[in-house]
């Protein structure tokens, strides 16, 4: 009877220390990082804090400034990834650790910490497979004007393109099923990465939510490394070509239907006078138009064709992304 009586106490006190029943998994917080000796310090503190259950992973990035130093006497697991850009280390963080639920978070010390449970709770409960901190800045000096201004713009573009599921389509805050992040084919190098993760959460239709959470200033002495019009250009090319690759027979067919209303106002005159007087004045601009319009028919058929095989991509994603398990029904540690 003591010994029963000790078992329950034991789990009721179990249950009070993890009332959400996190400790059954297991959790990754990845931090890719260059340059942020002045905040990873914080960052990984204050996320051991707020999620004791999972281990603190740093990939540092060529830092020059003591960053990796910095991250593991804070007791942050540090691995190097030589390629510079910000895309290159989220792969090899995605493709290196093994996990059941994963937090990607900038290591810049300006996203909320004790946000994590709560965004963890709503993908376990609702079986997501993404969520997304939509960020609110606490300071006027956490989100600049241009950043906010492009990302509005950008974030219009994809809703406009793909489907109007976000808000923050830049956030770097995220956290992650394990059957994402092993069917997530990465292709991007830079800060270009948020971009891609959310256009293929939205092109396969995936379980996706966001969940508002507070942004803050970097701390005194750290720097921004986004540069508003090199990285905007970036990220907009990244949309340009996903939206290419995944939308072909809408982007070629676009582009051949531009070229067949082009072409037919080139020759409408010449046809005209054709008809009049029975002679082609004009027979470069014939030949022109001629060009233009069977380049049309062909940028048409090549849209058709692209289409079927970007089908057959998404097919084999879809195939990759249901060889694993669903959140919630992840490998369990032992209890």
């Amino acid at each position: 009877m003591r010994k029963g009586a000790s078992v329950a106490t034991e789990i009721t006190a179990s249950a009070a220390r993890d009332p959400e029943g996190f400790a059954a998994y297991k959790i990754a917080v990845l931090v890719p990082c260059y340059n942020e000796a002045v905040s990873i310090a914080q960052v990984v503190t204050d996320f051991r804090a707020a999620l004791p259950e999972a281990a603190v992973f740093v990939y540092d990035n060529n830092s020059r400034d003591g960053t990796a130093d910095a991250a593991r006497a804070a007791g942050a697991e540090v691995f190097e990834e030589k390629r510079q850009g910000k895309g290159f280390v989220v792969r090899r963080m995605f493709n290196d650790v093994e996990a059941d639920l994963y937090v990607l978070v900038d290591g810049d010390a300006t996203y909320d910490a004790p946000s994590v449970r709560g965004m963890i709770a709503r993908l376990l409960a609702d079986r997501l497979d993404m969520v997304v901190a939509t960020r609110v800045d606490q300071a006027k000096a956490a989100y600049r004007a241009g950043h906010r201004t492009g990302n509005r713009l950008l974030t219009g573009f994809v809703a406009s393109v793909f489907g109007p599921r976000f808000n923050d389509m830049l956030s770097g805050y995220r956290v992650f099923s394990r059957r994402f992040v092993k069917s997530f084919p990465m292709l991007s190098g830079g800060f270009e990465i948020e971009t891609e993760l959310t256009i293929h959460a939205l092109e396969l239709g995936l379980a996706v939510a966001e969940i508002e959470t507070p942004y803050y200033a970097r701390p005194d002495g750290s720097a921004s490394k986004l540069n508003t019009w090199r990285d905007g250009y970036r990220i907009l090319s990244t949309i340009f070509q996903l939206y290419r690759t995944e939308r072909p027979l809408s982007f070629f067919g676009a582009l051949g239907v531009a070229l067949a209303i082009a072409a037919m106002g080139l020759a409408l005159p010449i046809v005209i006078t054709f008809l009049e007087t029975h002679t082609v004045p004009r027979l470069p601009t014939a030949v022109l138009a001629t060009g233009m319009m069977l380049a049309a028919f062909l940028s048409i058929a090549v849209g058709l064709v692209l289409d079927t095989v970007t089908r057959g991509r998404r097919e084999m994603k879809l195939l990759a992304y249901l060889s694993h398990r669903a959140p919630g029904e992840e490998r369990r540690r032992p209890l």
